[in-house]
């Protein structure tokens, strides 16, 4: 289909890869609970754009050269976990009653989450190992090709962000009641976004 060896695989593979716990996951969740809808959405287009740049940078070949250095991919690797780390230690010791840590305006919630994307090594991967495999270089379209994957890879991801963002505002509305239950969940986040940071050091 249009240069795409596995059409069907490959909205599988990116579905799955939505599903997957992760740091993308976990920041719509508490740019919603922090900020409502518009910080969830923010939140999903922050992810979505990262997504784009990722998408494109290995269509540009950028994303295959790092992949292919493993000293730049450790340096994105060690400002990813430190990225991290930091939003989650900001969190942990966050007290009752205080102000969002990862952001207090709907457009800081679409730069966190952009940079989360971006210094992800799970999507940075799954652009440079994963997604060429579903080029077929004999029927390749080009531009064509590559939009028609870059326009699956948005409409997925919305439907899919989307649906985060709004159980989690559902989700949210009821915890509103329970301050010491929304301040155990942040310090719960914070907790695993340092966990996240410490992966993307130390796994191998």
């Amino acid at each position: 289909m249009l240069g795409i060896v596995d059409y069907g695989a490959f909205v599988a593979a990116f579905v799955l890869l939505l599903f997957l716990p992760g740091p993308g996951n976990l920041a719509l969740i508490t740019s919603t609970g922090q900020g409502g809808l518009a910080g969830g959405m923010a939140s999903v287009l922050g992810l979505l754009v990262g997504d784009q740049i990722l998408m494109w940078m290995t269509v540009a070949g950028v994303a295959t050269v790092l992949a292919a250095n493993p000293a730049i991919f450790a340096v994105f690797q060690w400002l990813g976990a430190a990225y991290l780390a930091w939003l989650g230690g900001r969190m942990l010791l966050a007290k009752a009653g205080g102000k969002p840590l990862i952001a207090m305006r709907a457009g800081d919630y679409f730069q966190q989450t952009l940079m989360i994307t971006l210094f992800n090594p799970k999507a940075i991967m799954f652009y440079v190992a994963f997604f060429p495999q579903f080029i077929d270089p004999v029927h390749h379209q080009g531009l064509v090709t590559f939009a028609v994957m870059s326009l699956t890879v948005a409409l997925l991801g919305f439907a899919y962000c989307a649906g985060v963002v709004i159980l989690t505002h559902t989700m949210a509305e009821k915890m509103k009641a329970n301050p010491r239950f929304t301040t155990l969940v942040q310090k719960l986040a914070g907790a695993l976004l340092i966990g996240f940071g410490a992966r993307l050091v130390f796994a191998k």
